[in-house]
């Protein structure tokens, strides 16, 4: 029997939050390197624009992925982390992250040309 996927399936609502431009990026740098500042975090995301990161915190955010915190200095200082649910992300995101170094090393994205 044929599966289809509704677009009330949570799979489908998960991989859609996870599968947007820059998303697993993020939440890698994140998972590596801890809670960062706005600007840590765009040197940390190479070729992101402000606009990009922007949405793509405020989309984390709302999904409760990661936790913004805002210091009331001039200028504000923010800074973005992992919630608990965001944690959680980080044993799947390490196991894609396994499968794709030995595909990688196997040579299974030779020839692969970017999407654009």
């Amino acid at each position: 029997m044929k599966r289809t996927l509704s677009p009330s399936c949570p799979m489908d609502a998960l991989l859609r939050l996870l599968t947007g431009p820059w998303t697993t990026y993020i939440l890698w740098v994140l998972t590596d390197q801890g809670p960062q500042r706005f600007g840590a975090l765009k040197r940390a995301v190479p070729g992101i624009s402000t606009r990009v990161l922007t949405e793509r915190l405020r989309m984390l955010e709302t999904a409760g992925v990661i936790w913004r915190e805002q210091a009331q200095t001039i200028p504000p200082a923010v800074t973005y982390g992992l919630t608990e649910r965001g944690k959680e992300l980080g044993c799947v995101l390490d196991g894609l992250g396994r499968i794709a170094r030995r595909w990688h090393d196997e040579g299974a994205f030779d020839g692969q040309v970017a999407a654009e």
